[in-house]
């Protein structure tokens, strides 16, 4: 199969570590607008970036980085988390947010990153509960940046009211919540998002696009179970098979392989 010339470029971005984030998010982009110009936008990145550097304090003391960011971004900008539309696809297209300068958690944190990264102010993703948070990448620093909510720095105890309110009781800032992502976990997350919202539409051959990006980050991940469902439900047996049984070799004790034997079991006898 001959992939669209967007995900050959994802394809070879991912394979190094330290790929560039934005380009391949633009990358997925890509498939959905094919007239999508990359370096345009990397371009933009680059020249907010330059314009932020103009306005960093004498002493960069990271508190006041971060302000100027904010200032920029949400102040004069208007960056904006879209609350009214939280579900719709543009959210998750990094091009879209910068146009509308509109996005959800995880979309608006990579303009976030990426402009940070550009004036030497490296920051990270963090995976915490019901939310995408970043921080600075440094061992130093205590506190995490929430760009859906117009940069809104949060420390310790802010995080601790926050998973109070998600798990209503209190409980402390453990490691495991505040886990950092790495760049191929971001795209992941990013294409798992746009994947649930193309099966809500119910537009399948956009959600089976998704789930083979998925796969293409992470070969042997259980994403192939799910992209084996899209290609049954789309008619597509023999490559449902196919990801079934390279599932099945997998995960031998996944808790659905009776049901998957099953899907099986009717493709065999073409019902």
């Amino acid at each position: 199969m001959e992939f669209p010339q967007a995900r050959q470029r994802l394809h070879q971005l991912i394979q190094s570590s330290t790929f560039d984030l934005a380009e391949a998010a633009l990358c997925i982009a890509q498939e959905e607008y094919p007239d999508l110009e990359i370096e345009t936008y990397l371009t933009t990145l680059d020249s907010m970036a330059a314009e932020i550097r103009t306005r960093l304090p004498d002493v960069a003391y990271p508190l006041r980085v971060i302000q100027a960011i904010n200032s920029y971004l949400f102040d004069e900008l208007g960056y904006v988390g879209n609350q009214k539309n939280y579900y719709d696809p543009r959210n998750s297209f990094l091009n879209d947010v910068i146009n509308r300068r509109m996005g959800i958690p995880l979309t608006l944190s990579l303009v976030y990153l990426e402009i940070a990264r550009r004036i030497d102010f490296p920051m990270v993703g963090v995976n915490f509960p019901g939310h995408f948070l970043i921080r600075p990448e440094r061992d130093d620093i205590d506190f995490h940046v929430d760009p859906f909510n117009r940069g809104d720095v949060l420390f310790a105890q802010d995080c601790e009211n926050r998973l109070m309110q998600l798990y209503g009781q209190p409980l402390e800032l453990e490691a495991r919540f505040i886990q950092t992502v790495t760049p191929q976990q971001f795209l992941t997350r990013m294409l798992m998002n746009l994947k649930q919202i193309y099966l809500h539409l119910k537009q399948l051959e956009k959600s089976l696009a998704v789930s083979e990006r998925i796969i293409l980050i992470n070969p042997q991940s259980e994403e192939l179970r799910d992209r084996g469902l899209l290609y049954y439900q789309l008619g597509h047996w023999a490559a449902a098979r196919q990801d079934f049984t390279d599932y099945l070799d997998l995960y031998p004790l996944s808790k659905d392989k009776s049901l998957i034997n099953q899907l099986l079991d009717q493709m065999d006898k073409g019902v």
